[in-house]
């Protein structure tokens, strides 16, 4: 019987997205369109790993079942690491991307330091609170004029050099390469025989321990941010 694990976003984009990538597991990737009017998790967390962690955890104590969600955004050196969690509102609540990169451009001027990096948290959770984190970054400048027509958010001003144009002038599939949600995501794909297992424990203990770091290569469970409690 397949695992059920609900992806915290009425997105079927992203739905779409990781169904494909898990399509060779054992598991039905559900979202928060196949259930009832649920409350929506607060992301007021200081980072993009507290509101990945925050919207799973919340969404698999709610629903009972284990829950994935993201947090991604970008972070300017010169601008102290913003917008940052504040990426998709920087101009305002109602902010169009267009005021927010406007509003970015404003910051940016005068600033000869214009590196930037776009960073992605994937959270996996079960409903007693533990969870995994999975991360990816994709360095780059901030360009002083948009350029190119797809992607979007601030893809028009984010200069990836390993690309040689902007995320706005990438073709999806070359974006998804390089990308800092592509690196996230083919992080959880490479670990997810091994997600599974835990899954499973985890949800039949009543006092759940951490897990075997050994069984999770490609993270780094030295660092206390990976497993949440």
């Amino acid at each position: 019987m397949p695992q059920i694990i609900v992806l915290a976003t009425r997105n079927q984009g992203k739905v779409k997205e990781f169904a494909e990538m898990l399509k060779d597991f054992p598991v039905e990737i559900k979202s928060l369109n196949d259930f009832g009017p649920i409350p929506e998790a607060v992301e007021d967390g200081a980072t993009f790993d507290d509101n990945a962690y925050k919207k799973a955890s919340f969404t698999a104590k709610v629903l009972g079942l284990p829950a994935m969600a993201d947090d991604s955004g970008l972070t300017v050196e010169a601008l102290d690491g913003a917008p940052g969690v504040y990426s998709a509102r920087y101009a305002g609540d109602k902010a169009s991307d267009a005021d927010n990169i406007a509003k970015l451009l404003r910051e940016m001027e005068g600033k000869e330091n214009r590196k930037a990096a776009f960073e992605c948290v994937i959270s996996i959770a079960v409903p007693s609170g533990p969870a995994l984190t999975f991360e990816g970054r994709c360095e780059g400048e901030i360009l002083s004029t948009p350029r190119g027509n797809d992607g979007f958010g601030y893809d028009p001003v984010f200069y990836c050099s390993i690309l040689g144009k902007t995320f706005a002038e990438a073709s999806m599939e070359e974006k998804n390469r390089v990308s800092h949600r592509g690196k996230a995501v083919a992080q959880v794909a490479a670990e997810f025989a091994k997600v599974l297992t835990w899954l499973e424990q985890r949800l039949f203990e009543e006092k759940p321990e951490k897990p075997d770091h050994s069984q999770f290569e490609h993270n780094d469970w030295s660092e206390e941010i990976m497993v949440r409690k």
